[in-house]
């Protein structure tokens, strides 16, 4: 399952260098899929091709957030979730919407990193 970061955050950005899918981003702070990635096209579930440089929505304007599908957890990377383990108000934690297998973070690791 991915990371979610709650609205008990303080806005300390320890979490933010931490993640090795650059997956974490101020809140405000518009992303992409490429940052920190070897993705340079995503096809999107209505079968459309965007190009992974392309800016996306902050998910929130008002804390830090998490991009639920660059996160892996930090599978392949970490034994736990770094932002977890930085986080000094334990505001990083498992996402019950994103609910993922081992595997399907595994996978979703190679997708990221062009494995």
């Amino acid at each position: 399952m991915a990371i979610i970061i709650t609205d008990e955050c303080i806005n300390c950005g320890a979490c933010e260098p931490e993640c090795p899918n650059t997956a974490i981003y101020e809140g405000g702070v518009e992303w992409n899929y490429a940052a920190g990635t070897s993705l340079t096209e995503i096809q999107m579930e209505d079968g459309t091709a965007i190009d992974a440089k392309d800016p996306m929505e902050a998910v929130s304007n008002e804390f830090y957030y998490i991009v639920p599908n660059k996160c892996t957890e930090c599978t392949g990377f970490h034994e736990e979730p770094q932002c977890a383990a930085v986080c000094p108000v334990d505001c990083c934690v498992d996402d019950p919407d994103n609910v993922e297998t081992t595997e399907e973070l595994q996978a979703k690791k190679a997708w990221l990193h062009g494995e």
